[in-house]
C-alpha cells in the first residue's frame, strides 16, 4: 500500500505533532507535567498512527487504521 509521493495528511499530521512537542515543552517549563504527559501521548499518537497507516498490509486494514487515527484526533479536539 506504500506510496512514497508527497502526502498532505502525512505532512500536517508530522508537522502537528511537532507543534505537539513545543506546546508540552512550555507546559513542563509551567510544572504542568500531567497534562503535559497525557498530551504528548494524544498528540503525536495522531500522526504516528498515520505513518502506520502508510504501510498497511491491505485496503481493509488502511481504512482500519486511519479511523483509528480519526478517532484519536476527535478525541483530543473534543475531550
Amino acid at each position: 500500500m506504500r506510496n512514497d509521493k508527497s502526502n498532505i495528511i502525512v505532512d500536517k499530521t508530522f508537522q502537528f505533532a511537532l507543534e505537539i512537542v513545543k506546546f508540552v515543552e512550555q507546559l513542563e517549563k509551567e510544572k504542568r507535567f500531567v497534562i503535559s504527559k497525557q498530551l504528548i501521548r494524544s498528540g503525536t499518537s495522531i500522526g504516528a498512527n498515520v505513518r502506520e497507516a502508510q504501510n498497511a498490509e491491505s485496503k481493509a486494514d488502511f481504512i482500519h487504521k486511519m479511523k483509528i487515527a480519526a478517532k484519536k484526533l476527535m478525541k483530543l479536539i473534543i475531550g
